[in-house]
């Protein structure tokens, strides 16, 4: 693995405070979700920051040297060194675990978090025992994606940060606004699970919005109306 990998982001200028999008596993900046986001924070005249993890998307590396260890500290770069002043993480997926752990790290910096079908600790429950003893044993996993003509890959350097980042334990101790975005057709994350870390977040403000005929991607525009609704709540 190259640690001097660059990492390609996208930065919108305007008003704070300055999100960031933070996508999900497998996937880039230039999904539906970050660049709707984008063009609404351009019409609004408001600060916004898209990214790619290293080994994802513009970003050097390849996919299967990093880890969700790795893609944390991405993000945290990210919010250290590009968004200026206070900062709205929004997280997809993979994205909205991430989004957790970097507001656990940065809680001077991070003002509210949106998680859009949020899946933390998903190396947990996201596989069956058999995918389990497969990454155990021969180090990688590939399964079909219902998103891609390719295979999903996963490592067993990822399966195994994602154990030692799990968050779903306990109290999540964070004391900012948050709003989760969840489809109760989500065949990935089940929606209990939003309801779940809505209970886990020790914030009072934290609020759970399920989407009875929303899936996983949460892409139409219906769904990206809420999702930018979400995102104005706590701006």
């Amino acid at each position: 693995m190259t640690d001097d990998a660059r990492i390609a982001f996208r930065v919108t200028e305007g008003e704070g405070p300055t999100i960031v999008f933070l996508p999900g596993y497998a996937s880039d900046m230039s999904g539906t979700k970050a660049l709707a986001l984008e063009a609404w924070a351009k019409a609004q005249g408001r600060a916004f920051v898209r990214f790619d993890y290293r080994g994802c998307g513009e970003s050097e590396g390849a996919f299967e040297d990093y880890t969700l260890a790795d893609w944390r500290d991405d993000a945290l770069l990210v919010v250290d060194q590009v968004a200026k002043g206070p900062v709205v993480l929004v997280g997809s997926s993979m994205g909205g675990w991430i989004a957790l752990l970097v507001a656990k790290a940065r809680p001077d910096r991070i003002a509210a978090l949106v998680g859009i079908a949020p899946a933390p600790d998903f190396t947990d429950w996201g596989f069956s025992q058999a995918d389990k003893m497969t990454l155990l044993s021969e180090g990688r996993l590939e399964k079909p994606s219902p998103y891609s003509p390719h295979p999903t890959v996963t490592t067993r350097a990822f399966w195994t940060a994602g154990e030692a980042n799990r968050l779903m334990h306990g109290p999540i101790p964070l004391k900012l606004p948050v709003r989760i975005v969840q489809g109760m057709r989500d065949p990935d994350v089940p929606w209990e699970r939003a309801a779940r870390l809505a209970q886990l977040i020790e914030s009072d403000d934290v609020q759970c919005w399920l989407v009875k005929d929303g899936d996983h991607r949460l892409s139409r525009d219906q769904d990206i109306a809420m999702i930018v609704r979400a995102v104005e709540a706590v701006v």
